[in-house]
């Protein structure tokens, strides 16, 4: 039996002369959280949804879950759970009513309820969407995505208009869908949220994959620290590999404390943009 929930080799899509996805490879371990990240246009969505069996590639190789989604049949569908861009339209059904009708659809799917209190809908399950924030429409879509109880989950920009508190709630139970061995891919523009989430995560730009790696190791990739500080009244700034060093340095010249002294490392985001860049520099050249 294949270790893998997701294997691509060569994966294009054209579109006329526009390479949405350009030769792309990848390999999803079962189990894993795996993030795709990149700029609106990059090909994360394409990917997805030839991934997801909605949309035919050009050429390349896919298997999900050891089906070409391509040709994918019912059994295929009841194995995945999707989690879309759109909020639920449901107006005619309360939150409760939405899950309970999509359960019938699945052999063995979670208990209404219990998926209701795990979105944080318990109280709104009367409600109908329209009724409903954007943030619990969302949430409402995730429990939609879930109540099947899918060996691979989609989800594409789950957290759009959740706010901070609503975020790390959503968290919580991705990582209990990864307890129960759940594969998960995610899309998602919050480079917070895939660093705290994703086993790994991949770069897209201009349909090709241009990192992947773990978030401490794409993090490695930029290895310069800005070092801030209050010397003769003004404030400075410089870039470093070897902050420590620089520290000492300007202590032994002011002679002990450094006022106003910060270090901040390189993030995620800063390593994301530094490669997006690098790329779009490529296909301007």
């Amino acid at each position: 039996m294949s270790t893998s929930a997701i294997t691509a080799s060569g994966l294009t899509k054209h579109y006329g002369d526009k390479r949405a996805v350009d030769g792309l490879d990848l390999d999803i371990p079962i189990g894993e959280v795996f993030a795709l990240l990149g700029p609106n246009g990059a090909g994360k969505s394409t990917t997805v949804e030839i991934l997801e069996g909605f949309r035919k590639r050009t050429a390349g190789d896919v298997r999900v879950l050891g089906v070409d989604p391509q040709h994918a049949d019912r059994r295929f569908r009841e194995r995945i759970g999707v989690m879309l861009q759109s909020t639920s339209d449901r107006a005619m059904l309360s939150a409760r009513e939405a899950l309970t009708h999509a359960a019938r659809l699945y052999a063995h799917p979670r208990d209404v309820d219990e998926t209701l209190e795990a979105v944080g809908l318990t109280d709104k399950a009367g409600a109908k969407p329209q009724t409903l924030s954007g943030g619990q429409r969302r949430r409402l879509d995730v429990a939609l995505a879930v109540i099947g109880r899918p060996e691979l989950l989609f989800l594409d920009e789950p957290t759009t208009g959740f706010d901070p508190e609503a975020r790390r709630q959503f968290w919580g139970l991705i990582e209990g869908l990864r307890g129960d061995g759940t594969t998960i891919l995610l899309t998602t523009h919050y480079l917070d949220e895939a660093e705290y989430l994703a086993d790994r995560i991949g770069i897209i730009a201009n349909g090709k994959m241009i990192a992947l790696d773990t978030p401490k190791a794409l993090r490695a990739l930029n290895q310069e620290s800005t070092v801030s500080w209050i010397e003769n009244g003004e404030h400075r700034t410089e870039s470093t590999v070897a902050p420590t060093a620089l520290v000492v340095e300007i202590a032994q010249r002011l002679g002990g404390e450094i006022p106003r002294l910060s270090v901040v490392h390189a993030s995620l985001e800063d390593v994301y943009l530094e490669l997006i860049h690098e790329q779009n520099g490529k296909s301007d050249a």
